[in-house]
């Protein structure tokens, strides 16, 4: 081994990507919008080397599944600070229901008054949250799906399946995750009824952060796996003894997650900053830039993972972080909202923030339709990724006035919406062994982590 191949130099190298920031932050030091996005663009990218480092290290002494449930959490941390700030901001402003109701939405969108900035802060909570839980899949679950299948031929990687027929290459996924996938189904058809109460409230909160409590004491259940996959900086680090190596996973935790929690919003802002200078709309970037930002460390930490021919624990951080975001992430603003108000409330938005929501749990129902069979395909990536960004520009253009087209863009979001449940529920229909096998697993999966014995044939094998 070479001195700069050790993995302790490996660890110095990421460090120092982040030492820029680290000192902007302790010196208060103003650098100007590009080169605020540069350094902490730099941290952010080294914070999520040592992130990912840190997740494989702790699958030592920890089920895989707790591991990376940690991991997602701290990466997608700076979502919920921002989607906490503008529901803390909602709150604060008085934005109710019944409040903002009164407001045309030509006063909402100007925020003249207080009140006015509230319920626009309200329904910026939301564009933001759903923006990144679409980008979540619509760039993550697709993209990563595609840099497998071809890093697959260096990487040798197990689970890609080359098959004959344009686009059939596969990567199949462990069925260890069919916890997380049954999760994540639970939450996806709750999220379809979240705006027929009029806001995200306390039974949303109680429903989506105990769903996620529940998947998290079942994990903690599960058997602690060694990998044979294991190389470079975390099997260095696994190679340790008592109390060391899990000083080094609560460190590198900590760190990179401080890092990414503090160096992300600056990074997000900056961008925001330079869009709008280029006359891209306020609600475009908090709804898409603002989010493609703050999910950059969740991405880094999946490519990484993949690279090393880990697809399996890359997906299984990109459900787990779907989880928490779809759970986690829309209960909590709900409580940050209700603290800023001063008593027990329900976050508004408007008509066309119930249209997000609803595209966005169709876009979740389609993609679990893929993934119920253990595997997505090139193709399915593709399509997944198509309507994704084919509604993303289609909504550009008509908020910037550069098509004209028979409908707005509510019209445009309930049709996607159509789509995506129209050919979700097709998938589903010819999937529907698979699915009763997923749920079979699942169920034997609660079962094993409550002591009893699986019914699943294939689980207990």
């Amino acid at each position: 081994m070479s001195r700069l191949s050790h993995p302790l130099v490996q660890v110095a190298g990421a460090v120092l990507l982040t030492v820029g920031w680290v000192a902007v932050t302790l010196l208060g030091i103003d650098l100007g919008v590009g080169t605020t996005v540069a350094v902490s663009g730099l941290a952010v990218l080294g914070a999520s080397f040592l992130l990912a480092w840190g997740a494989e290290t702790a699958e030592k002494d920890v089920p895989r599944a707790f591991a990376i449930a940690v991991l997602a959490v701290l990466a997608v941390a700076p979502e919920y600070a921002v989607d906490a700030l503008y529901a803390w901001n909602a709150g604060a402003g008085g934005a109710t229901a019944e409040a903002c109701a009164g407001l045309s939405a030509a006063e909402i969108e100007a925020g003249a008054t207080t009140l006015a900035q509230g319920c626009h802060d309200a329904n910026l909570a939301i564009a933001n949250m759903t923006g990144a839980n679409r980008i979540l899949i619509g760039i993550g679950w697709a993209g990563i799906a595609v840099f497998t299948i071809w890093r697959a031929a260096s990487t040798r990687d197990p689970a890609v399946a080359d098959r004959e027929g344009v686009l059939s290459d596969a990567v199949t996924i462990d069925k260890d995750i069919a916890t997380e996938i049954s999760f994540l189904f639970i939450a996806t058809g709750w999220a379809f009824f979240v705006p027929l109460n009029g806001g995200i409230g306390l039974v949303d909160t109680l429903f989506l952060v105990g769903l996620y409590v529940a998947y998290i004491g079942l994990v903690l259940k599960s058997d602690v796996e060694t990998s044979d996959h294991t190389v470079g900086v975390p099997s260095y680090f696994q190679k340790w003894s008592l109390p060391w190596r899990p000083a080094v996973v609560l460190t590198l935790f900590a760190y990179s997650g401080l890092l990414i929690f503090t160096a992300v919003e600056p990074f997000a802002h900056g961008l925001e900053e330079i869009g709008l200078r280029n006359g891209i709309p306020e609600f475009f970037m908090i709804q898409w830039v603002a989010p493609l930002a703050s999910e950059a460390p969740e991405l880094i930490v999946v490519t990484v993972l993949v690279n090393k021919a880990r697809s399996t624990a890359g997906f299984n951080a990109l459900i787990s972080s779907k989880l928490n975001q779809w759970t986690l992430l829309i209960g909590t603003i709900a409580v940050v909202y209700s603290i800023a108000l001063g008593g027990l409330g329900t976050l508004p938005f408007d008509q066309k923030q119930a249209a997000e929501i609803w595209i966005t749990a169709a876009q979740s129902y389609f993609a679990l339709a893929i993934l119920v069979n253990f595997e997505i395909t090139i193709r399915e990536a593709v399509v997944l990724f198509g309507l994704f960004i084919s509604q993303v520009l289609i909504e550009f253009a008509l908020i910037r006035g550069l098509v004209a087209l028979p409908f707005d863009s509510y019209e445009l979001l309930v049709g996607y919406t159509l789509v995506y449940m129209a050919v979700g529920t097709a998938l589903f229909a010819v999937r529907r062994k698979a699915l009763a096998r997923l749920f079979g697993l699942a169920v034997d999966a609660v079962r094993t982590a409550l002591g009893r014995d699986p019914v699943h044939e294939e689980l207990a094998d």
